[in-house]
């Protein structure tokens, strides 16, 4: 590594838990209605809210009925996202004059946006209007975060209530985390866009020749920047070009580039203090994120370091990669000469192990092992920060599991928080565990053995193969980035993976409001003399080895036969 990529990391790392105390805070109190500066602000709005929608502030929900509110909540967002590509031509704010999207891209964008998953088969800036953009993604891009943030607020009431029969108001949660907190920051991110030189505008796009010698090229213009400031804090990754965060309108200089990277992360880190806070015990939200921490550490030296090797094969026809006063070195493929190696590999980790999916270089161009980190981080179920919400009571999951295996190794009742973890509690952790690894393998399987799977490969063998899983991966996980040589706006894979998508949103959200319901009904028992300390380096290291290991054991066979096999192929003579 260079130095410029340890200096990079360093500075991202203290920036980012300086800032994730307060936020964390902030969070707590507004969800637990605390007075907050935002709060007496905003406090208006927020009664009127209530007032137009019928919403009893003071009524409270079971589990079950806050998991139907959810799912009705997305399911109205996703039928209004495909009622607005499908009419765009007829509709205003479309200056280019764009017809109605396809149906099965339609469907597939629409369900992207509701599980804020973001992945996109089109080029957006020839496919989507202004107003599908602002009305449709946009807004999107505000309520999957919110969905995900209060689901794991309630799982978080589950462990700090007890004998409760409810978590929470789904109608409640869902508006205090979006005036208090989303909408504040995105206004000043995207003020802030605007002012690096990212676009925001209405006017129709421009026409424009560099000189008498060359051809018109067309420059797209639009609101962009009151999406990006949505797309990065939310974790949402779907961008307004094509290109996403390589793109100068979206991502012009490198301090919006670090900015960007440090949004992503920003609420996944400030909701592990937030949890501490509302557990009353900090302690338990900064273990959960020093092993959030630690993996992604490791994580991103390794993307740096296979990336800045560059090609073995390049080598051996006497190709010099090495860096000099000309030249960046390593594998500048795909990658933008703005950014380069170091900030290209650290993007591509915090985006992969986030559930964004923001780019700014091209992941299908890495190595096969730079390749193999991104995958790798999906993989292990974005839960190392993880998407704003989704990562945490991701890591919940797996820190139950957690307790559960060390309670089986020392013959004892597990417990976390003072809650037993019993058979119940189990099977739903086995169930949002699983739910997702058995999507990406069964879809990757069905795609490799369908004619119309194997159509959309740009790619032969085990690259080709690497295409098609990261797609599911991608999916199932919710994250929404690609190798982009696989051909993916089709009737079968828009359809197939819609449904990866659908299934491995709410497929774990249910039974992560299960658990948090039952956690909640629960007494609350005294920590004993045989009850194991959940805040300490032994927890973080247990924490760190059931999220490694599940991860492992599920995909091990399948990453054999993609990155693996393809980094085994650039030896001598392959």
């Amino acid at each position: 590594m260079t130095t410029h990529a340890w200096l990079l990391l360093g500075l991202y790392l203290l920036v980012l838990l300086l800032a994730a105390k307060p936020l964390g805070c902030h969070i707590a109190d507004v969800m637990e209605g605390r007075p907050s500066l935002a709060a007496r602000l905003g406090g208006g709005v927020e009664s009127v809210l209530y007032r137009l929608c019928g919403i009893r502030r003071e009524e409270e929900m079971g589990w079950l009925q806050y998991a139907l509110a959810i799912l009705l909540f997305n399911l109205i967002g996703a039928l209004a996202v495909y009622a607005l590509q499908r009419t765009q031509a007829w509709l205003p704010l479309n200056p280019q004059g764009f017809a109605n999207v396809s149906p099965d891209s339609s469907f597939n964008t629409a369900i992207s946006f509701a599980t804020n998953t973001n992945w996109q088969g089109y080029s957006g800036e020839s496919t989507m209007s202004y107003l599908t953009q602002m009305l449709g993604l946009t807004v999107q891009n505000f309520f999957s975060a919110a969905t995900a943030i209060v689901v794991v607020v309630a799982l978080i009431r589950g462990f700090s209530r007890h004998t409760a029969k409810t978590v929470g108001n789904a109608w409640v949660d869902l508006s205090r985390i979006t005036l208090y907190v989303l909408l504040p920051i995105s206004l000043v991110y995207a003020v802030f866009l605007v002012g690096q030189g990212a676009i925001q505008n209405f006017d129709a796009y421009k026409d424009v020749t560099a000189s008498a010698t060359m051809s018109t090229q067309s420059l797209p213009m639009g609101p962009v920047a009151s999406q990006e400031a949505i797309k990065m804090l939310g974790t949402n990754g779907g961008g307004f070009f094509n290109a996403n965060s390589a793109h100068p309108y979206e991502n012009p200089t490198p301090l919006s580039d670090f900015i960007q990277m440090l949004s992503i992360f920003l609420i996944p880190a400030a909701l592990c203090l937030t949890f501490g806070r509302m557990v009353g015990d900090m302690r338990q939200g900064w273990a959960v994120l020093m092993a959030m921490t630690l993996m992604f550490v490791v994580m991103a030296i390794v993307a740096m370091v296979f990336e800045q090797q560059g090609n073995p094969l390049l080598s051996g026809l006497g190709i010099d990669q090495s860096i000099t006063a000309f030249q960046p070195g390593g594998n500048m493929e795909g990658k933008e000469m703005r950014f380069g190696i170091a900030d290209s590999s650290l993007f591509a980790t915090i985006t992969t192990l986030a559930s964004c999916g923001a780019v700014n270089a091209m992941h299908d161009s890495f190595m096969p092992l730079g390749g193999f980190v991104t995958m790798w981080d999906m993989m292990l179920g974005e839960v190392v920060f993880g998407g704003v919400g989704s990562g945490l009571y991701g890591m919940l999951v797996f820190a139950v599991m957690a307790v559960f295996i060390a309670g089986l190794m020392i013959g004892r009742t597990p417990e976390y928080l003072g809650k037993k973890i019993e058979a119940f509690e189990m099977k739903m952790v086995s169930i949002a565990i699983l739910v997702t690894p058995l999507l990406v393998l069964a879809g990757a399987a069905i795609a490799v053995m369908a004619a119309d799977g194997i159509a959309g490969i740009a790619n032969p063998g085990a690259h080709g193969f690497s295409e098609i899983l990261y797609a599911f991966t991608s999916a199932a996980n919710n994250n929404g980035s690609a190798f982009a040589g696989l051909s993916a706006n089709t009737p079968f894979y828009n359809n197939l993976l819609a449904i990866a998508m659908w299934f491995g949103r709410f497929g774990v959200m249910v039974p992560v409001l299960a658990l948090a319901g039952s956690l909640a009904a629960k007494k609350r028992i005294a920590p004993g003399a045989g009850t194991m300390p959940t805040h300490g380096p032994l927890f973080v290291v247990l924490l760190i080895g059931t999220v490694v290991l599940i991860g492992a054991l599920n995909y091990v066979p399948a990453l054999a036969l993609g990155p693996v096999v393809e980094h085994l192929m650039l030896g001598p003579g392959n």
